[in-house]
């Protein structure tokens, strides 16, 4: 039976990367029932100003499975972010960001193999947030004062951080699970509960005791900003790493960068009924429509999504031939080069028709 899976094209970018990675997952021979759902930027119009339809989130909810072309998200105006919608409505609470060395990508460390698990509903970043000068504001600085004595401006925003036991719990969990699953050795779990101590004492506190029921995996424990010196001094030192929604999202891109940058980074976002994955870049309006962005990461979301699909050895052809390609070095986008103005470069179609060439090797 074919694998019954929603795809979301996103806009700016991402329809010609959608399209890349849908010919080569298909190149593999794997069989998918796609069902194509629209969101984002560019559809508001059509759904009354709604980026993200219910249609998309009742398809997903069908399906279990879904993939994603990058969708824009407005900085500081304009609609919250549909990535973080999707992941609320479908409880996705572990976020998989592998961050991979491969041959013919340039960076400045080699043979780096790190994945992030990041917890994704709970911390800051799921935005609750009080606006400075509104009476909702006012009332909570006012409570917040009287319990704790602390001062706050009155011309001060306020953000809540909520991290519970529950939460804490089940991501430590996935990661550990995950670590044991793909034969990893090591599990870091990262908090600043030196200073934040009924918040991420919290999250730390439940993670160690999670860590005891799996004596097979080494654990340990990290302070967030000494987590980001070690890994750009010493990133062997470190294997899986699992972080509260905030740093997650910091420590992931950190550790993007190791690898390359957000072009070769992968992203899986996990709950226990549905599972979505995603390149983790952005859209990129100015390049839409041009045949030019990098399909790499949204192809190695692929892999992610075969492999969970069970289809393992299809995975592993497909991660084999994008990195075949690349280390090649010929047919590959212009990030991928060593110059960035190389005229041999070839477009986000052409890159795809490279990995297909090797699959059927």
């Amino acid at each position: 039976m074919p694998h019954r899976v929603t795809l979301i094209p996103g806009d700016g970018i991402g329809p010609e990367l959608s399209t890349a990675t849908r010919r080569v997952l298909e190149a593999t021979g794997v069989e998918f029932d796609w069902d194509v759902r629209e969101a984002g930027a560019d559809v508001m119009a059509k759904h009354g100003g709604n980026p993200l339809p219910d249609s998309v989130i009742e398809s997903i909810a069908h399906t279990g499975v879904a993939i994603k072309g990058p969708i824009t998200t407005p900085v500081g105006t304009g609609f919250r972010s549909v990535n973080v919608a999707l992941r609320k409505a479908l409880d996705l609470f572990a976020q998989v960001r592998p961050c991979k060395s491969y041959e013919g990508v340039r960076s400045r460390y080699r043979d780096v193999d790190l994945v992030i698990v990041r917890e994704n509903t709970e911390d800051l970043y799921a935005g609750i947030e009080f606006e400075e000068g509104t009476d909702n504001c006012a009332v909570l600085r006012d409570t917040i004062q009287k319990l704790s004595g602390a001062h706050i401006r009155e011309d001060a925003g306020i953000s809540i951080k909520p991290i519970s036991i529950e939460g804490t719990r089940r991501v430590v969990t996935f990661a550990l699970d995950y670590a044991r699953r793909e034969g990893r050795r090591k599990v870091t779990v990262v908090h600043k509960a030196n200073i934040m101590k009924h918040t991420d004492g919290l999250w730390l506190r439940v993670a160690r005791e999670v860590a005891e029921g799996y004596p097979d995996i080494e654990f340990e424990d990290r302070i967030v900003d000494n987590m980001c010196m070690q890994l750009v001094q010493k990133p062997e030192l470190y294997d899986v790493m699992v972080l509260p929604n905030l740093y997650g999202d910091i420590v992931s891109d950190l550790c993007a960068g190791l690898v390359g940058g957000l072009g070769v980074a992968p992203g899986a976002n996990y709950g226990r009924e549905a599972a979505l994955f995603e390149p983790t870049h952005g859209s990129a309006p100015k390049y839409a429509g041009l045949n030019k962005a990098n399909p790499t990461a949204m192809m190695l979301s692929g892999v992610l999504m075969l492999r969970h699909l069970g289809e393992r050895d299809a995975a592993d052809r497909m991660e084999g031939a994008i990195a075949a390609v690349i280390a090649e070095g010929k047919d590959v986008t212009y990030d991928l080069k060593p110059k960035a103005d190389d005229p041999t470069a070839v477009g986000t179609s052409q890159f795809a028709d490279a990995v297909i060439a090797q699959l059927q090797k």
